[in-house]
């Protein structure tokens, strides 16, 4: 007895910290610094001058030198695209409801999308610069129009994609087209909704940044600009990290948004 009770009050051994890491969480910082040292060694190892590409010590020290500008435009450009984004979500949302709503209407509005989205939007920076002059006005609208067709295609297509028999059921049940839509169709489309957005974000700051450095004074797109034309590719370099760093960032907010919104939508297949 007194055997049992010794084995029961033995404290599990410790594991070893290697098997106490998350390497799911972890495996994104550990393939970022593998990704800079790789880049670093290959241009050390190659001896590639700075001008064509320059290494990440190099980079983060043109992100040192360059701290405040680079701040000062990453917010200018955060800002931008954040309004861009925002107004593609309550206009792309309205939208998809629109055209999802009818079949006659998905069919009829469906081909001009298409062909709005393949209008190079770089080519339209110039248009908004004759409506609205240099400035935000143009990077934000950029942003929007960008970031507006993915969202509208979603909510469209999950609308559009309700059962046919889920709607005969309905009807025999004496609903209307309304609550079909209400009860089935928009709750069904939210996932394809909050999907959207992870990509709607990152297109969003693609936007932003045409625009910038076609058109602004301000924002990391006017920055790299000023920087290329004064052969100051590490400054380009760290301007395309700041970026980075905020797609990152936004791309994980709305990831987050979608698992709390839409986690009953979703069922992992895949194992550590």
């Amino acid at each position: 007895m007194s055997a049992v009770i010794e084995d029961i009050q033995k404290p599990e051994p410790a594991r070893p910290l290697i098997a106490r890491i998350d390497w799911v969480k972890a495996s994104p910082w550990l393939y970022t610094v593998a990704l800079f040292a790789i880049w670093e060694a290959a241009v050390r190892i190659f001896d590639l001058p700075y001008t064509v590409l320059p290494a990440p010590s190099r980079i983060f020290a043109a992100l040192y030198q360059y701290w405040s500008p680079i701040w000062k435009n990453s917010l200018q450009t955060l800002y931008t695209t954040t309004l861009g984004f925002l107004m593609a979500v309550v206009g792309g949302l309205a939208l998809g409801l629109f055209i999802g709503w009818s079949k006659v209407i998905y069919a009829g509005l469906y081909p001009l999308m298409i062909g709005f989205n393949a209008v190079p939007k770089v080519a339209v920076v110039p248009i908004l610069v004759i409506w609205f002059g240099i400035g935000a006005v143009p990077a934000m609208l950029t942003a929007f129009l960008i970031s507006f067709f993915p969202i509208v295609v979603n909510v469209a297509t999950g609308l559009a994609t309700i059962e046919p028999e889920t709607e005969d059921v309905l009807r025999a049940l004496g609903a209307k087209k309304l609550d079909i839509m209400l009860k089935v169709g928009i709750p069904r489309s939210m996932p394809y909704f909050f999907g959207s957005l992870k990509v709607a974000i990152t297109l969003a700051f693609v936007g932003s940044v045409v625009s910038e450095t076609v058109a602004s004074n301000y924002g990391l797109g006017n920055l790299m600009s000023s920087a290329q034309s004064q052969f100051n590719v590490p400054l380009v370099f760290a301007g395309l990290l700041a970026l980075a760093v905020e797609g990152i960032v936004m791309y994980s907010i709305m990831a987050w948004v979608e698992k709390r919104m839409t986690g009953w939508a979703h069922r992992s297949t895949m194992s550590h």
